[in-house]
C-alpha cells in the first residue's frame, strides 16, 4: 500500500492558518477566494475545503452569500480559551514531567533553546517557538487526546499571545517565565510545573485583558452582514 501524499486542501489549510497566526491576512480581513486560490495554483474546491476546516477550528468565520473573513480579537474569546488553557494545561505538564524519558527531556530543552535564540524582532517566531515550547511540556507520557485537545488551544491562544508580546518587556519577563517552568518541569517537580505555568497562563490573560479593551469591536475591514434596505417598486 502506497503512502499518498498530502492533498491539496491540507497543504492550503497550513499555508492559510499560518497567515492568519501570522496577521498577514489580519483580523476582520475577508478572504478573497479567487485571488487566493490562483496564487496558491489550485482550484476553489481544495481551498474552500480548506477554509472550512480553518471555520471549525475558530480561526475564521463565515456568513452566507459574503464568504469568509477573519474574525476580530475579542475579550470573550481570550477568556474562554485561555480558561481551558488553566483547565487542561498546567496539570497535563505536571504528569507529562513525570511520565517524560531522556528524549523528551532533552525535546524541552531545545524547544526552550529554540524560543530563546528566535529573533524576537520577528513576532512570528516568537510565537511559534512559544507554541513549540509549550507543547513540548505536554507531549511526553502518551497521552494523546490531551496534547491535541492543548495544541488546538495554543493555535486559537496564538493571535492573543502574539498582542501580549507587543509591548517592550513582555518577550524578557516571558523568557524568564518559561525558564522557570522548564527548570522545574526538567526536575520532575509536578506540583510546582502546575503552579508556575498556572500562573504563567493567568498573567498573560490578566494583561491581555488591558489591551483588548482599546481594540475598537469594527473596523473598515469588517464585512458589512447588513441586508441593504428594499428598494420600494413605484406603482407602474
Amino acid at each position: 500500500m502506497s503512502i499518498l501524499p498530502r492533498s491539496l486542501s491540507d497543504q492550503a489549510f497550513e499555508v492559510v492558518r499560518e497567515r492568519i497566526l501570522s496577521t498577514q491576512i489580519p483580523p476582520l480581513a475577508p478572504i478573497r477566494q479567487e485571488l487566493l486560490a490562483e496564487e496558491l495554483g489550485i482550484s476553489k474546491i481544495p481551498l474552500r475545503e480548506a477554509l472550512s476546516r480553518l471555520e471549525e477550528q475558530g480561526l475564521l468565520s463565515s456568513h452566507p452569500n459574503r464568504g469568509f473573513f477573519v474574525p476580530p480579537l475579542t475579550s470573550t474569546e481570550a477568556e474562554e480559551v485561555f480558561a481551558l488553557r488553566l483547565k487542561i494545561e498546567p496539570e497535563a505538564a505536571a504528569q507529562a514531567c513525570l511520565s517524560a524519558c531522556e528524549a523528551g527531556q532533552e525535546a524541552a530543552r531545545a524547544a526552550f533553546l529554540a524560543w530563546e535564540q528566535a529573533d524576537h524582532g520577528d513576532p512570528n517566531a516568537s510565537v511559534r517557538c512559544n507554541r513549540a515550547f509549550h507543547l513540548a511540556l505536554v507531549t511526553p507520557g502518551g497521552r494523546q487526546v490531551t496534547a491535541q485537545l492543548i495544541e488546538r488551544l495554543q493555535v486559537l491562544a496564538e493571535r492573543y499571545v502574539r498582542k501580549h508580546l507587543e509591548p517592550v518587556g513582555r518577550e524578557a519577563r516571558a523568557a524568564n517565565e518559561h525558564l522557570g517552568i522548564l527548570q522545574a518541569w526538567l526536575q520532575r517537580d509536578a506540583a510546582l510545573v502546575d503552579q508556575l505555568l498556572s500562573t504563567h497562563i493567568l498573567s498573560t490573560l490578566h494583561d491581555l485583558r488591558a489591551q483588548l479593551e482599546q481594540i475598537p469591536l469594527t473596523g473598515p475591514l469588517l464585512p458589512d452582514f447588513r441586508r441593504a434596505p428594499r428598494r420600494r417598486r413605484e406603482p407602474a
